[in-house]
């Protein structure tokens, strides 16, 4: 049957989708051998990783039925898995949040996943584990599924984060060097490092299953950028955090960051490091959140002030293959 036509299309897409569904275990009565549904696993993992999020950002987050959506919060209200807690200064919002039971039934089923997720990647070699996260991150750019951040406290759910575009590696030049000028009086020799990080990242063609950018957007406007880059066959180098004055507080540097983790575990590597500078508390305390921890500093004028260098290091678990 021709794929190119309408019809084809879409039969192949269906037999894509009837494929995958069965090989992750959707249609199995309890998701990852828990009591719970694949929607209901969904929602508790957004209550585990966005806590005091509200009803109606979840379902607009999952595109839950809001009807749908409040009857699996009541149920587990019921078996004592989530509470609700009034917002600061609007009682009528409530701030969810997983109970200490609501975690303990979480953790397992994380692992489950990650677990299922390295048992169908352990028999793929090297190039073939490429092309399959190639054909992955094809399917989500050409769909348009630019990344949501994570909603909650303070977080702007309207921002997403997306592949960069053409103008987009010339703005990470122009943004870096200004905002670092105006907040730190770093001199244009910061901006000439930007430029030829961004300039070794486009003349390298990265490799998409092991190198990548984001772009954080919020209405058609960029708010903040990070890149992650190969440091050596097992390490990841993060570069190049960046978050504007307008959207800080928001959420969208630790989205940025948490995009990097994830994308470096799934690639293979076993660490990640960065070089950040002890004036960046903001950053820093962004890294020390997801586990990096400071391994080295050292002073330095490279930017045309005194300033101490730091280098960071997460420590990740590698991909295992399933026990025989």
């Amino acid at each position: 049957m021709a794929r190119s036509g309408p019809a084809g299309a879409v039969e192949a897409v269906r037999r894509f989708n009837r494929y995958y569904t069965r090989r992750i275990g959707i249609l199995e009565e309890g998701w990852l051998g828990s009591d719970l549904t694949l929607a209901e696993t969904r929602v508790l993992w957004e209550l585990g990783h966005a806590p005091g999020s509200t009803a109606s950002v979840l379902a607009g987050d999952l595109g839950l039925d809001a009807g749908y959506l409040s009857r699996i919060l009541r149920g587990f209200r019921t078996r004592g898995y989530l509470e609700a807690r009034p917002a600061p200064g609007d009682g009528r919002v409530r701030h969810l949040a997983l109970t200490p039971r609501g975690r303990r039934l979480l953790a397992p089923l994380e692992e489950r996943s990650s677990a299922q997720v390295r048992a169908m990647l352990a028999p793929l070699a090297a190039p073939r584990r490429a092309r399959l996260l190639d054909a992955m991150a094809a399917v989500q750019d050409l769909l348009g599924a630019d990344e949501p951040v994570d909603a909650g406290p303070g977080r702007d759910a309207s921002v997403v984060l997306r592949a960069p575009r053409a103008g987009d590696f010339g703005w990470v030049v122009e943004r870096h060097g200004a905002v670092y000028a105006r907040e730190y009086g770093w001199d244009t020799r910061f901006e000439g490092l930007v430029a030829k990080i961004v300039g070794d990242f486009l003349a390298a063609q990265p490799d998409a299953s092991r190198e990548r950018a984001w772009i954080a957007e919020r209405a058609g406007e960029r708010v903040g950028c990070v890149f992650l880059v190969r440091r050596s066959a097992a390490t990841a180098q993060l570069r190049l955090l960046l978050v504007e004055p307008s959207a800080r507080g928001k959420g969208v540097g630790s989205s940025l960051v948490d995009a990097c983790v994830d994308f470096a575990r799934s690639a293979g590597y076993s660490s990640i490091v960065l070089w950040t500078q002890s004036v960046l508390r903001a950053a820093r305390a962004i890294y020390a959140a997801k586990g990096f921890r400071r391994v080295a500093s050292e002073k330095h004028a490279e930017f045309g002030t005194p300033l101490t260098g730091e280098t960071w290091k997460l420590d990740l678990a590698p991909l295992r293959a399933p026990a025989k």
